[in-house]
């Protein structure tokens, strides 16, 4: 049992982890942990956190967060201002082989300081396309092109591998075709397949032959394919992205709370019904009362993956023999990063 992990991956409430968190932590059925601005105060704490979740239980479990750059950047007192990806996209547009360089050094800084802290990954990077019509996605992409966002990208992830950090690219097939937030609607793009696979998906079939580690699926309808939402649909998970597309990694739903994700005022059967479709991890956030729901209704050996399944995931930073502000790659990073802030302050001040 100890080589497995429960497929739910949950959220927590504050700084600290409650008495009732313990007991769900505890749970076979809970097998991550997604960490929020609620749960941070400073590095130290943070550090403490992440320590303790691990401390009390008696089987392995991945803590993760959403630290992308830009408005989604979950820790910043202590940890270095991440820029939109948006911006290694324009630096691509005046000098590719110097974007992609920095954009490996900023993948690898995000991933040192998470690592160093005690986290295993961020779900990143986004890999949709910056198409000016999803304003949830905008400059979180990095290019509208799609094969900038390939170069891009892969640079970006080589520096989080080289941190000891897997990348999961997100949201497929591509969120930067439709104008509705998945977080608060259902999204539905009336595109075909040949359109689809002609643009927004370019990215993920790039990323999938470089070998990335983790896709989540996208809380979108395409009606003139599949009924489902992408994370609930068998034809978009197994045909496409598993059979089609040959990924053999691992599947992330989108937070199953999301509006998105209404298939049920159910979570259990959201939580099953993305499991069947193929997601492999089915992360429930911000809803407590959903969560133990599911622990209290689903069976748990159902729900364990295979250790072959989630042991990349695992973050790694004990290659770093001193703190990682005395290592030059941090330091002339994070530099970089300060002068592309301003240079990014100055032009929106024109």
């Amino acid at each position: 049992m100890t080589n497995k992990i429960g497929a739910l991956i949950i959220d927590l409430q504050g700084i600290e982890v409650t008495g009732e968190e313990r007991d769900i932590l505890q749970h076979p059925l809970v097998g991550g942990v997604i960490l929020f601005k609620k749960n941070y105060e400073s590095r130290t704490q943070l550090t403490h956190l992440c320590q303790n979740i691990r401390s009390f239980l008696k089987k392995p479990i991945l803590i993760m967060v959403d630290q992308e750059g830009g408005r989604v950047q979950r820790f910043i007192q202590d940890f270095t201002r991440l820029p939109f990806m948006a911006e290694f996209g324009t630096l691509y547009e005046e000098n590719p082989d110097f974007a992609c360089r920095m954009a490996c050094d900023c993948g690898w800084l995000m991933a040192i300081e998470l690592l160093s802290a005690g986290l295993d990954l961020s779900l990143a990077p986004v890999l949709d396309l910056n198409n000016g019509i999803s304003s949830v996605i905008g400059r979180r992409a990095f290019h509208s092109d799609p094969q900038v966002v390939i170069q891009v990208a892969s640079a970006y992830i080589k520096g989080m591998r080289e941190a000891g950090m897997a990348a999961t690219g997100k949201h497929f097939p591509g969120h930067g075709s439709v104008t509705l937030d998945s977080h608060v609607a259902m999204p539905v793009d009336e595109r075909t397949m040949p359109e689809i696979e002609a643009s927004d998906m370019i990215p993920f079939a790039g990323m999938i032959k470089a070998g990335i580690s983790g896709i989540m699926a996208a809380h979108i309808i395409y009606p003139g394919i599949d009924k489902n939402p992408v994370g609930f649909s068998n034809y978009w998970l197994r045909d496409i992205l598993r059979n089609r597309l040959g990924f053999s990694g691992c599947i992330f739903s989108d937070d199953l709370n999301m509006e998105g994700a209404n298939i049920s005022t159910n979570y259990s059967d959201r939580v099953a019904a993305a499991r069947d479709a193929g997601c492999d991890f089915a992360l429930l956030c911000n809803n407590r009362e959903g969560v133990i729901q599911v622990l209290d209704t689903l069976p748990f050996k159902n729900h364990l993956l295979e250790k072959d399944r989630w042991v990349v995931f695992r973050g790694s930073s004990e290659w770093l023999d001193k703190p990682y502000q005395e290592n030059k790659r941090w330091q002339d990073t994070r530099e970089f990063l300060k002068r592309l802030d301003e240079r990014v302050a100055e032009h929106a001040n024109r």
